[in-house]
């Protein structure tokens, strides 16, 4: 997946121009470092139409993500809490219009199942209006609890976006060959550096950190 995007499809997405004052850009070529896999991932399906029942489209990548945190809600945290680069898996769906809110309902079990697997202390957030982004119509976040800094750290948070970032990118399905603006959702799944303090916190002894044991065959 590319970490470099020009500029139509940051603003596709809705990263630019709400986020101007954290996206790193470089203006000799006019090209952005994506701040979440996100970006370079709906923009793959950037002018199809999608025959309903192909519906839904779920993907997901792997990337590193760049931030600045300028001006951002928490830009005094240090630490791993809050990297200027930091690697993030991040889901993708597209659907029609009229599940969008039920694949969201699907989507925020899925992390639940990968947070209750850690066996960590996790919490979700439904966030206020004045905090979700102007692209998203609803917004959960989940929090894990940091036993060290005694404080709940965002390692996810799943959006439904309606048809904002598909009137912008043209994507769109056809149902008895109407054709309708599919709905699109994202979510990070999840912040690693956020996650693995949490682990060590959690699963740390007097001599060792314990490997969770859903993470055992990986090692």
């Amino acid at each position: 997946m590319p970490l470099l995007v020009n500029k139509n499809s940051i603003y596709g997405t809705g990263q630019l121009p709400e986020k101007n004052n954290q996206i790193y850009n470089i203006y000799k070529d006019k090209l952005y470092l994506i701040p979440t896999g996100e970006v370079p991932l709906i923009n793959l399906y950037k002018n199809k139409i999608f025959n309903i029942n192909d519906l839904p489209i779920k993907s997901q990548t792997y990337t590193d993500c760049f931030r600045r945190e300028a001006g951002s809600y928490g830009k005094k945290v240090k630490g791993l809490n809050r990297l200027h680069q930091f690697g993030k898996v991040e889901i993708v769906e597209i659907t029609d219009n009229k599940n969008s809110n039920n694949r969201l309902k699907y989507m925020l079990k899925h992390i639940k199942n990968v947070l209750k697997s850690l066996k960590l202390k996790f919490r979700i957030k439904l966030l206020p209006c004045f905090k979700i982004g102007f692209t998203s119509s609803i917004t959960y976040d989940f929090e894990v609890y940091s036993l060290g800094q005694k404080q709940w750290l965002e390692v996810s948070s799943l959006s439904n976006c309606l048809d904002y970032q598909s009137n912008n990118l043209n994507i769109f399905y056809k149902d008895n060959n109407i054709k309708k603006k599919c709905h699109t959702l994202n979510g990070s799944c999840i912040a690693i550096p956020r996650l693995l303090i949490s682990i060590i916190e959690m699963y740390q002894s007097k001599n060792n950190i314990k490997i969770p044991k859903v993470l055992k065959k990986f090692f």
